[in-house]
């Protein structure tokens, strides 16, 4: 149903909105002198692209309640920028990363882990009301929605609200945090990332592998790049979206045969149940598929522009993911968006403090950070932030961090649930 206080409910309207947005945006962020190159040197293009969607929605102008753009983009665009991006990926560069990467991964999931007990007791010592509550209206039971979801996705998060039965009806006020307290979030490490190079010498981070990767891209890319023509486009659109189309057949297939045999994966309430969704197996069909036509002759049609191809579908993503940001809704309800801003500060504070001690690289802090916070359909997006030839390494940690979700989030879940008996 339409919302009466949103101005274009068309999706048409709004597509040209948005499309409208980042033309402008990537239009004057090509400027090289004058206000706009001072402009995106601090700030970059990819936050314009989610914050000015995220203003539209804010004022009434757009919203995202009555669109379906995020669904196509998320379910269609997605799986094919990552096939795309995957194309020409080096997994020998990648895995030559090293293990600073896994480490600050699970030093982002750790700081998910003990944020949220961390929160509860800190917010209690100066306002008990807002972390308390009796039985299923426990605000502990609430928050474990949270740890799923930003440990795992979407999938997770439905498993931890069937599992410790949170107040359905007290339910949306935990979704407002993971949107208000998890946007912001993306929104900071987009603005950090504008800033990388001087982030990266006070880590006093060895950005050399990721540089290797990037130079090793770009000179493959060199090698076999050629004037794209109308067949090239076709035929990448036609490798994208016939394996976006493998990618929904074999999720559907699989998520259909798991729930069909086997009973535990039908019981809401255990950790198996979020191995049924059917977008964790579309992105992971989608990027198997990319990872395999590397090995193929396929690979060559990155010199035709195959990730930039992919990049176009991931900025509208971005702007779709900016849809979803109210920025009136931080002031609705203070004492959950703090207990959100306390336990995130908590996990960024972690990160931050492991990445200047084993002198990580600014690229494994946001994209690990993403990989838990934001899953599947922003780790990429960050890491492309960096270089088109970096997705892959956010959509690999990224479903790995779906892996780990629901066992991470109970964990935490318990450790939430002491604390507030305290």
């Amino acid at each position: 149903m339409d919302n009466p206080s949103a101005y274009f409910n068309n999706d048409a309207i709004v597509l040209g909105i948005l499309m409208l947005s980042i033309g402008l945006i990537f239009f004057t962020s090509s400027k090289k002198i004058g206000f706009w190159a001072k402009f995106y040197k601090f700030v970059p293009a990819l936050l314009m692209c989610y914050l000015i969607p995220a203003i539209f929605n804010s004022l009434g102008i757009i919203d995202d309640s009555t669109s379906n753009l995020y669904h196509v983009s998320s379910r269609y665009f997605l799986p094919a920028s990552l096939v795309l991006m995957t194309i020409s990926i080096d997994l020998k560069a990648i895995k030559n990363l090293g293990f600073k990467a896994l480490i600050i991964f699970f030093t982002g999931t750790v700081g998910i882990v003990i944020g949220g007990p961390l929160a509860i007791l800190i917010i209690s010592t100066f306002s008990p009301e807002t972390v308390g509550g009796q039985g299923f209206d426990a605000v502990w039971r609430g928050l474990s929605t949270l740890a799923g979801s930003w440990i795992g996705g979407g999938a997770n998060q439905a498993a931890m609200l069937e599992i410790f039965k949170y107040n359905p009806e007290k339910y949306g006020g935990m979704v407002l945090v993971d949107i208000v307290v998890a946007n912001l979030w993306m929104a900071i490490i987009l603005l950090g990332i504008g800033r990388k190079n001087a982030i990266d010498k006070w880590l006093k981070s060895d950005t050399t592998a990721i540089e290797n990767l990037k130079e090793r891209v770009t000179n493959y890319t060199k090698s076999v790049s050629r004037k794209p023509n109308l067949t090239d486009y076709m035929v990448m659109l036609g490798i994208a979206f016939t394996a976006v189309g493998i990618a929904h057949w074999g999720a559907d297939g699989i998520s259909s045969y798991l729930t069909t045999n086997f009973d535990v994966f039908n019981d809401k309430s255990s950790s198996l149940s979020s191995f049924t969704s059917k977008f964790f197996w579309m992105i992971t069909i989608a990027t198997t598929i990319g990872v395999a036509l590397s090995f193929t002759k396929a690979k060559k049609y990155e010199g035709a522009g195959a990730s930039t191809l992919g990049s176009v579908f991931i900025y509208f993503l971005v702007a779709t993911i900016g849809m979803k940001m109210d920025l009136s809704m931080v002031f609705e309800n203070p004492g959950l968006i703090l207990i959100g801003l306390v336990w995130m500060a908590i996990h960024a504070g972690l990160l931050i403090l492991v990445a200047k001690l084993i002198k990580a690289p600014y690229f494994f802090l946001a994209v690990g950070s993403q990989a838990n916070v934001g899953g599947a359909a922003s780790a990429p997006v960050v890491a492309s932030a960096f270089h088109p030839s970096l997705a892959s390494v956010g959509v690999l940690l990224a479903v790995f961090g779906y892996v780990v979700g629901t066992y991470a989030a109970l964990l935490t879940t318990f450790l939430m649930e002491g604390a507030s008996n305290l």
